[in-house]
């Protein structure tokens, strides 16, 4: 019974991570020439195309995936499973193929997506800068146009499959968990709105993106090509202040005052759930903070690097290692305090929730991501 929905949910959700990153790639494409075009105008001007661009594969990727999913949910439990909250296990399992169809896409976008453009980048260096003295970006340069693909390959189409399969993955693990309460005496699998705050997670993430577009612009005016990157981390900034009260009225108002998820976890509150959702949601800013630190240049580690290859190549690379190394331990600690504590409160269904707590600001993350081959690719 369970075989054929899955197979279904499983083509279902790699078709819509297919059409997330082509949607994606597209408006990037023709967002490249028009950015260059208003920054040679307005800088602030050129930052909003760019930006703006950026935000249509964020809202694109999460708005697309909670439809379908959502659609997909609607048809199983009207079409092919009853509203018996004994059959919700078995519909969730189904649903879980979704899930699996983004990941296998995001195994060729991510994966196959990220060869290609390192491959190409590297290319477009050794062509250029060691042979010829050319910078890879110079039209002189035969890999140019590879390196330019390569950057919207791997950023916009490859990390929207590998972000979309993470959120796809996340929201049907809740599902998941929540449907196999049925087995215990106030479980959540009959009460289908409380079954459904995986998805409304999500959904309250679009209506804070759009929230945070809207009021980036008035913040923080980008006037200089110094104020760019506080403008950026100001999206991240803003998208997470404002998601933080969303979490809470949502879980307050579509969850139980107290309700069982199995024999262990029996007295599972929505202020459990509230705690789960933000430990991931504000993790999510500190790593974003800790992997700016690493890689930009206005701070010391890549400074550093630079700095060490004047005495060789050899020092460069391994000073560069050990720093990768180094950024490892706060997103580390950060993904160790959300999983213990949210699976001290909650049980799986609390790092599920983690999960989607991480993915709460996902639309102006992946804005923030696809800005960058966009603004790359116009310069």
């Amino acid at each position: 019974l369970v075989g054929a929905p899955t197979c279904l949910a499983f083509n279902v959700g790699c078709i819509t991570s297919c059409a997330c990153g082509y949607i994606g790639m597209k408006v990037a494409v023709y967002a490249n020439v028009r950015t260059a075009h208003e920054a040679w105008l307005d800088l602030q001007k050129g930052f909003n195309v760019a930006l703006r661009a950026g935000s249509v594969m964020g809202f694109c990727l999460v708005s697309l995936g909670v439809f379908v999913l959502f659609g997909l949910l609607v048809l199983f439990r009207g079409v092919l499973f009853s509203d018996k909250a004994s059959d919700a296990e078995d519909l969730y399992e189904a649903l879980a193929g979704y899930g699996l169809g983004g990941s296998s896409i995001a195994l060729f976008g991510r994966v196959g997506g990220g060869i290609y453009t390192k491959a190409a980048d590297v290319g477009a260096d050794l062509s250029g800068k060691n042979e010829f003295g050319i910078d890879e970006d110079d039209p002189r340069n035969p890999a140019c146009i590879a390196d330019n693909v390569g950057d919207n390959v791997g950023d916009v189409a490859g990390m929207g499959a590998d972000l979309f399969g993470s959120f796809a993955e996340a929201t049907c693990a809740a599902f998941v968990i929540a449907g196999s309460s049925y087995k215990v005496a106030d479980g959540i699998a009959g009460n289908y709105p409380a079954t459904l705050f995986p998805l409304l997670l999500s959904s309250v993430g679009i209506v804070v993106g759009l929230a945070t577009m809207m009021v980036v612009g008035c913040i923080y005016k980008v006037n200089d090509v110094s104020k760019i990157e506080g403008a950026l981390k100001g999206v991240l900034n803003i998208s997470t202040v404002l998601q933080t009260p969303a979490v809470v009225a949502l879980a307050y108002y579509v969850l139980p005052a107290r309700f069982a998820l199995d024999e262990t976890f029996d007295n599972v509150t929505p202020e459990k759930c509230i705690a789960s959702v933000l430990l991931g949601l504000w993790s999510g800013l500190v790593i974003g903070y800790a992997t700016e630190y690493y890689t930009s240049h206005t701070y010391r580690p890549v400074r550093e690097i630079s700095e060490t290859q004047r005495v060789s190549a050899a020092t460069g690379i391994i000073y560069g290692l050990a720093l990768g190394y180094l950024s490892c331990i706060v997103p580390t600690i950060c993904i160790g305090i959300t999983v213990a504590v949210a699976h001290t409160v909650a049980g799986m269904y609390g790092i599920a929730l983690g999960a989607l707590g991480m993915l709460g600001t996902l639309t102006m993350g992946l804005a923030i991501d696809v800005y960058g081959p966009i603004s790359d690719n116009a310069g």
